[in-house]
């Protein structure tokens, strides 16, 4: 008998896969289509074996596939979600960020407490 994990914690762990700089800009990079492992080495700044980790994991948690073309392996993202996830992860940020900048410049300001 299995145990079925709840939708609550499957998403945490899915958000712990993100958690992490190099599997961002990996999924980042991948968004503009499938990349062999040497061009994501040249774009971001890390070891090969710390790539290798890194993609192992995204493979592991179904947010990228790999395929083999000919002596390269090739990197592409799971499915065009994982692309509206990181836009919406922005939207987020911005939305975040506008309202931290429009409080910084009111306490510059010298603005009245609401």
């Amino acid at each position: 008998m299995s145990v079925s994990v709840p939708l609550y914690q499957a998403k945490a762990e899915l958000f712990r896969t993100l958690g992490h700089p190099v599997r961002i800009r990996v999924l980042e990079l991948l968004q503009d289509g499938p990349k062999p492992v040497r061009d994501l080495l040249k774009d971001i700044d890390v070891e090969a074996s710390s790539l290798s980790q890194q993609l192992a994991v995204l493979r592991r948690a179904g947010m990228v596939t790999s395929s083999r073309e000919g002596t390269l392996v090739v990197y592409a993202l799971s499915t065009a979600d994982v692309a509206a996830l990181l836009a919406a992860a922005r939207r987020i940020l911005t939305e975040v960020l506008t309202d931290r900048d429009e409080l910084l410049a009111e306490l510059r300001a010298g603005g009245q407490d609401r």
